[in-house]
This record gives C-alpha cells, structure tokens and sequence, in this order.
C-alpha cells in the first residue's frame, strides 16, 4: 500500500488521508484553488510509531512532484507548511509547521508533526471527546501562500453559516496583510466579512460560490480557512463547523427543507446536548468568570440567589419572594419543603442519583451535588471553600449544567424553544416507536411535562405526596401509633389529603394516562434523624424502625405485607379520586420478588377497573418475569435500583468513594447509574422482556428510572423491544429525538442487512 496521496490522486479516505487530506482531496477534484501537496498516511505515522522511521524515498519523490507541479525549488521560491490531519477533528492540538524552506527541516516537522499526536493537550482533548488514542494521523505537506505579501493580501476564516445562530450568511474574521498565525494568535485585530465584502468585493463574491460549492458537496456548513495572495483567493482547508445547539437545530432544518439532506439525517445531526441547550437558563458569556467550586452537575439550568442552610429560612424567604439557594451536606425528604422554596440547591455530598438530584430534576430545579471542596458549618451558617467563605445570605449562582459555584449575581441567558425545534421534534414523533411519557407526582410537575409534549405519565410516586407539612405530621402519626385507633385516626387524614392529591393530578391530566406508584421509601425516612428530636419515645421508634441497609430492607411491598393498611388507604384514594375525576389510571407495585407479593396487593385492589403492573427493580423479579406477568397488566423497569442490585453498588456511596477512579483508569467505561449497563442490566432485561412475552405477547413495557431521559439508553430501550420510557419533563424533547434516533438507525441496519447476499 502507497504511504504518499497528492492531493491530485483519486483516493480520499479520511482513514487514510486524516478528514483535513481527505476533504483537500475533495475540494482539488471540486477545482477550487488549493494550494498543491500531499499526505503521507495514517498508515505511515503506525509505521513510524512502531519503528521510528519515515519512508524518505516516497517521501522525497513526493516533493520533487510537489516542486515539478509549481514549477519551484524548495528554498528557492517554494516553501511548505506541515500539519496534522486526523479522521477526527482535533482543532488547534497538535502541532503546525509553517514555512518550511529545506528538505531536512521537512522531515524533522514531519516526525514533530507526527509526535505531537501524544502531547498532553492532544491526549485530554481526546479523552474529552472520546477519539481513540490508537486512530492517529496524518501528516499534510502544501505549497505555502502569503496573506503578508501586498496590499491585495490577507487571511481569514469563514462558516458558510453563523455558528451560533445558524443564519445562512457568511460569518467570520478576516486580517489585511497578514499569515493564518497572525488571526489564530490574536496577535492582530481582525474584522469582519463585511469589512472583506466592502474593501474586496470581487473575493466576497467568490467566497460565496465556495460556501455553496462547499455545502452543496459536503451537504453540511464549513469551516473555511482561505488567503489572498496578491488578489488570487486560495482554499487552505475546510471542515464541517463547530456550532452551537441552536444554530445546528436550526442548520439541519433548514438543510433538511433545501433538499442538502433528508428529514432522517437532519434528526441524526443534531445531539442531546444541541436540544438540552434550548430547556434551560445558563450564564451569559460564562468565560468570564470564575468558579469558586465545582461539583457534579446534578440538575441542568443556571440560577442565582441568596445562600440558606435550611429549609425554615428557604420557606420563608420564599414568602417574602426572595430568591434563594439551599446549601446542605446533603438533602433528605424531611428538605422537600426548602428544596421546593429555592432556585436551587447545592450539597457537599451526594451523587448524581441521590436525593437532591433526583428531586430537582423532577421540578425542573438547577442542583450541584458532591462539591467535596465546600466545608458547611450549619451552625455557623456558612461555608468555606478555595479561601472564599459564604455566609447566609450572600448571593452565588450555580450553574447545574457544568457543576460550577460562582460568586454574586451573574446575567442569565432565558430558556426559549425557535420555530426549528419545535419543527425538528415534530419530525421525530413522525419515526419514533416509543412512547415517551413523564416522571411528575405534583400538579405543577404534570403541568409542565404537558408543556413539553408528555404522552402520559410513567412514574408517579406516591411518597412525594407525603412531604407537606400536614401530610408529614400524619404519616408520622401512623408510624407512630401505638393503637389501632390510633393508626386508623391517622389514615383516615391520609386518604382525605392522598384523594385531594390525586382529583388535582387527574384533573390536570384531561384523560393522559397515569401510572400511580404506591409508597416506595421505608418508613424511618419519614421521621427526623435521632439527634433533631428530644422525645425520648420518638427516639425509640427512629432506633426500632433503623435498618443496616434500608435500601435493601423494610420498604415497598414488604410495606404493605405488613403494614396492609397503608397501602389499601392508598388505593381507596385512588379509586375514590377516579370515581370524581375522568382519569386513566394505572397502579403500580415496587420491589417485588415474587408473585404472591403481587397477588397480596391485587386482592386490595379488586375490580376497580384500573390496571395493576410492576415496577421490575430486583433482579428476582427479573428472573421470574414469566410468572408475575401472568398476574401484572404491565411492567415498568425501575433501572436505578436494578442498576443498584445488579452491581450491589450503593449509588451515593459508591460516587462519592471509588467510581471517578473507575471511570478514570478504564475499569468501568460508563457510570452505570448514568448511562444503561447494556452489558449486565441490559441483558437481564432483555431476559426478563423474552419470559415475560412468551407468557403476555402483548404485555405493556415500560423504563421509568433516570435512563428514560438518557439518549444512548433508549437507544438500547428502542431495540429490547421496550414500549415507553418515562423521565424527568425537561428531558421529554431529549427523549424523543433519542426515540426517533433509534428508530432510523435501526431501520437503516436492517435495510443494510437486506441487501446481504448468502454466501454459497
């Protein structure tokens, strides 16, 4: 195999070539004006790493080619630049040679060139964008051209779209007199297209027809780097550009209407990430400022606010409409009340499936937790970190996106949709399979997964509903009964507030569907910690009711096998609610391992007409999915607890003292608690799902942990035959671009597939 490819050859493979070669190759056979050169192979940089050489003989008759077709010498009229070229664009990592005049000083920037692939700026940018460190590069020779030379000179880069609107016109800098180091450096001022437009009309006007030439060839908007030399325009390079979410929504509409591509690749070129920008505020010109801590971004958004360290000061400020931040070392349901009063929150502890992230991820709430660096002294009512100290009511802003803390009130940057968006997910409902429903337990949460295009709700869980003040007072009553009077007293309160709770949700709904949870969390999280009280009998009950591992211990439908009464309470509130109320309801069982639990429950249930499934969350109940689905209507995978018991992780603890290093030394390649573990729980899914089919062909299947929101995730949802995925209201638009996603990609294998010939 050759290891030299001029750019007048026929072979333009970015393996081979680098996405720089390849794309000079394209634009040469396109006869734009490039400046003449060659590529010596990714194939050679291998070779070169392995033996430390470099093949001069190919490499010299490469240049006398390059000298012959300029009809210069090296060194006597002729110089070159050498520079990188990677499948992957690695803008700005590697190193550049420029105006190199002998042949000795060509092959030594080639083997710098070829070095610079491992120096430590290349070597995180790659480990930041997940590029293969084995891919390598190529290594690109071209005649150079002078923007210094005249007054009829210059340099500058163009999109053929703005890159952060997605406007189609011409964006860009362009410097008189000058080289591509001069613009990159900052050494001078550049200005703008329009300055070129109006000083050089004439190469304006051709750099339009390369914007069109390039796009209509590349069908996607460039990056182009190009020099005027003494009046003639040059085309250094080009590349697909760089842009931001709401300039690439609106570049692949837009190109989708044009005809550049179809409908299914417009959905494909646009990310999570492009459509997450839109749902959101975030700080304005963020570059500006620096962070005074950092954390793990729990809960996208940005916002601001006065610091408070408990849940009495957030309620009240909120009464006197003050914005506030909650601070603690960490939340738990007894702070529902001050997490639902502030902006936002922030803990020192935690990860990103504990209490506080995945509370205000339901509300739509801005959240950093794990920000190990802050020292919270609540009596004192601050916090210390990177020699800033905080006190109550000192104004900072976190930004739940990056997991940043800073100080003071930044400007904000508003959540808003565009014409494109709304468009583009249009198109997705046109080719998803799933049903994409939301995480919501109040009025205000179903309201706005109805904002967002909820096609129903898939997790609505009962315990949130407990975290009133009045409801809190009554379901601690209940636990702390010592009669049956007593406990029965307390019930009647809780059905009167749980039927209250559910009319509202219901009435709210108009009809949506709804899949209600009964009571999840063990009981002891209802009752305050034994060092807040000084009731020696409440002290007693919080040391019955403690457990070693509570997440593995008295909760769910163990609940309700021993306490019947509270789980029969909260079916009587539903049914009583739906009898008032049009609704379609669906109750489902968490925790279950075995199908006489569920049998246990159904029998509250009776003939009420609504329908009855599981939460598959255990790994038995995987295992025995055939069985429980001659009993259930329909399954929900809770995949944060199956994540949980599949690796017998403790989610917070594991976050918070080993899994960085995992993921940093390659032991795990993902946070399974983040992204699907398609390996381990995914398997077992995929089990659970082929039982559960044999026995209920057209059993209902749903995912309602946080991998509902998470765009690889539904990627594998979507081929494990999965039918609905639930998450948080603000991941919904996410959810279904990931939806539609999946179902093209799939579509496009199988086409692939059918076109396969047998051998034989």
């Amino acid at each position: 195999m050759s290891t030299i490819y001029h750019f007048t050859g026929a072979w333009d493979d970015k393996n081979l070539l680098g996405n720089k070669g390849a794309n000079l190759v394209a634009m040469t056979k396109l006869r734009l004006t490039v400046p003449p050169g060659f590529a010596v192979s990714v194939e050679t940089y291998k070779e070169y790493k392995r033996t430390g050489k470099l093949p001069e003989e190919e490499i010299k008759q490469a240049l006398e080619a390059l000298e012959k077709q300029t009809r210069k010498k090296l060194g006597k009229g002729l110089s070159v630049s050498v520079r990188s070229s990677a499948a992957a664009s690695m803008p700005g990592m590697m190193d550049t040679v420029l105006d190199v005049r002998d042949r000795e000083a060509m092959l030594s920037a080639i083997k710098k060139v070829f070095d610079s692939w491992d120096n430590p700026r290349a070597v995180e940018y790659r480990r930041l964008n997940n590029i293969p460190a084995d891919m390598g590069t190529a290594a690109i020779i071209q005649a150079m051209v002078f923007g210094d030379l005249d007054g009829n000179s210059g340099t500058g880069v163009m999109f053929t779209r703005n890159p952060s609107t997605g406007e189609k016109v011409l964006f860009g800098e362009y410097i008189t007199e000058a080289k591509g180091e001069d613009l990159v450096s900052g050494r001078k001022t550049p200005q703008t297209m329009d300055a070129l437009k109006s000083q050089m009309p004439d190469m304006y006007a051709q750099l339009e027809e390369v914007a069109s030439i390039l796009e209509n060839h590349f069908r996607d908007m460039q990056d182009v780097e190009f020099t005027i030399e003494s009046g003639k325009l040059y085309i250094l390079q080009t590349r697909s550009g760089k842009r931001g979410g709401r300039a690439s929504v609106k570049i692949a509409v837009e190109m989708a209407k044009e005809g550049f591509i179809s409908r299914q690749e417009a959905l494909l070129r646009v990310s999570a990430e492009d459509v997450r920008s839109f749902l959101h505020r975030r700080i304005e010109h963020v570059e500006k400022y620096q962070a005074i801590a950092s954390g793990l971004g729990a809960a996208p958004g940005a916002t601001s606010g006065k610091v408070v360290f408990n849940t009495l000061d957030a309620v009240a400020a909120m009464k006197r409409n003050e914005r506030v931040i909650l601070v603690r070392p960490e939340t738990s349901p007894d702070d529902i009340l001050g997490v639902s009063a502030a902006m936002g929150v922030l803990t020192s502890r935690g990860g990103l499936t504990s209490h506080a992230a995945i509370v205000t991820r339901a509300m739509g709430k801005p959240c950093i937790c794990g920000a190990e660096e802050m020292k919270i002294d609540l009596h004192a009512e601050k916090f210390e970190v990177n020699s800033h100290t905080v006190n109550k009511g000192d104004i900072i802003t976190i930004d739940g996106s990056a997991g940043k803390v800073y100080l003071g009130d930044l400007p904000l940057t508003e959540a808003e949709g565009s014409p494109e968006l709304a468009e583009l997910l249009t198109w997705a409902d046109s080719f998803r399979r799933l049903r994409v429903k939301a995480n919501a337990d109040t009025v205000e949460t179903v309201a706005l997964a109805r904002k967002f295009g909820a096609e129903g709700i898939g997790l609505c869980r009962t315990e949130r509903q407990f975290t009133g003040e009045e409801r809190l007072s009554a379901i601690r009553a209940f636990i702390l009964a010592e009669t049956p009077e007593q406990r029965a007293e307390a019930l009647v309160l809780l059905h009167k507030l749980q039927k209250k709770d559910f009319m509202a949700i219901f009435r709210e709904l108009e009809g949506m569907p709804i899949i209600i949870r009964l009571l999840d969390l063990p009981l002891h999280e209802f009752l305050p910690s034994e060092a807040e009280t000084t009731d020696p009998e409440l002290k007693r009950r919080i040391r019955e009711l403690r457990e070693t591992n509570p997440m593995l211990g008295h909760r769910g439908v163990r609940v309700a096998v021993t306490y019947p009464e509270i789980y029969q309470m909260q079916i009587d509130a539903i049914a009583d609610a739906c009898a008032e109320v049009n609704c379609d309801v669906s109750i489902m069982v968490p925790q279950v391992v075995t199908s006489q639990e569920l049998l246990w429950v159904k029998r509250m249930v009776k003939d009420r007409g609504v329908k009855f499934g599981v939460m598959m969350e255990t790994v038995r109940a995987c295992m025995r999915a055939g069985r429980l689905a001659q009993v259930a209507d329909f399954f929900s995978f809770g995949t944060n607890d199956l994540t949980q018991a599949v690796y017998s992780f403790s989610r917070e603890d594991v976050e918070k003292k080993f899994l960085s290093i995992y993921l940093d030394a390659g032991i795990l390649q993902d946070n399974p608690f983040l992204i699907l573990d398609v390996k381990g729980v995914g398997r077992l899914m995929e089990t659970a799902i082929t039982w559960a089919r044999r026995e209920k062909k057209e059993l209902d299947i749903g995912v309602c942990g946080e991998h509902g929101g998470e765009p690889r995730s539904i990627m594998f949802f979507h081929t494990a035959g999965v039918d609905s995925v639930s998450c948080s209201p603000f991941r919904i638009p996410i959810a279904k671009l990931a939806a539609a996603q999946g179902a093209i990609l799939d579509s496009q294998i199988a086409a692939a597939r059918s076109k396969l010939r047998p051998l034989g």
